[in-house]
C-alpha cells in the first residue's frame, strides 16, 4: 500500500482516496494518514464506517459523485478486487488526479471521457522496490500503521474461510498453527 502511495507523488496540499476498505484498504487508510494527507475512503459498507475513521479516514462518502461533491480527490488507492468499483470512485477525481489500481480483477476498467478531459492517470502497482519497505516498517515501528486481523487456529479453518467467503472478517483472516 505505501508503494502504491509512493508511486502516485502525492504533494503535501493534496487529497488521498480509498476504495476497498477492506485486508489492503485499511493499511492504505492508515498509510495515507500517517505521511499527513487528508484522507477519504470510498465504502457502500455502513457498518465499517466508526472503525474506517478510526483508522484515520477524515470523510467516509458512498461512491465518486459523493467524493466529489466532498471535494474531490488527487490520489485513489484502488485497493477493491473491483475494477468497476475503483471506476466508480474515480469519477470523484480533480484535475491531474492519479488513480492507483492495486486490486486484483479480471473486469474492464473503465476509462471514461470526464476523466480524459480532466488529465487523470491510471497507474498499476503490486509491489515495488526495498526503499519503500523501509519506509513502510518504519511508520508501523512508530505505531502508525497497524493490522487489523482476526486469529483462527488450524481447526478452526472452516470457520475463518466461511467468515472471509460471506465479507465478514474485518480486514484479514490469520491461520495458526497452535
Amino acid at each position: 500500500m505505501w508503494s502504491g502511495l509512493r508511486i502516485a507523488d502525492p504533494k503535501p496540499h493534496e487529497r488521498v482516496a480509498v476504495v476497498g476498505i477492506g485486508g489492503l484498504g485499511h493499511l492504505a487508510l492508515q498509510y495515507a494518514k500517517a505521511a499527513g494527507f487528508e484522507t477519504i475512503a470510498v465504502t457502500k459498507s455502513k457498518d465499517k464506517e466508526k472503525m474506517i475513521r478510526e483508522l484515520g479516514a477524515d470523510e467516509v462518502v458512498e461512491s465518486g459523485a459523493q467524493l466529489l461533491a466532498s471535494g474531490g480527490a488527487d490520489v485513489l488507492l484502488g485497493t477493491s478486487n473491483s475494477w468497476a468499483a475503483t471506476a466508480e470512485a474515480a469519477q470523484g477525481m480533480r484535475p491531474d488526479g492519479r488513480v492507483v489500481v492495486m486490486g486484483a480483477s479480471n473486469e474492464p476498467f473503465g476509462f471514461n471521457m470526464g476523466m480524459m478531459l480532466t488529465r487523470v492517470r491510471i497507474i498499476g502497482s503490486s509491489q515495488n522496490g526495498p526503499e519503500y519497505l523501509y519506509e513502510a516498517l518504519d511508520y508501523v515501528a512508530q505505531g502508525k500503521v497497524k493490522v487489523v486481523a482476526e486469529t483462527y487456529k488450524l481447526d478452526e479453518i472452516g470457520k475463518a474461510y466461511d467468515r472471509v467467503a460471506e465479507g465478514k472478517v474485518r480486514f484479514r483472516a490469520v491461520i495458526t498453527m497452535n
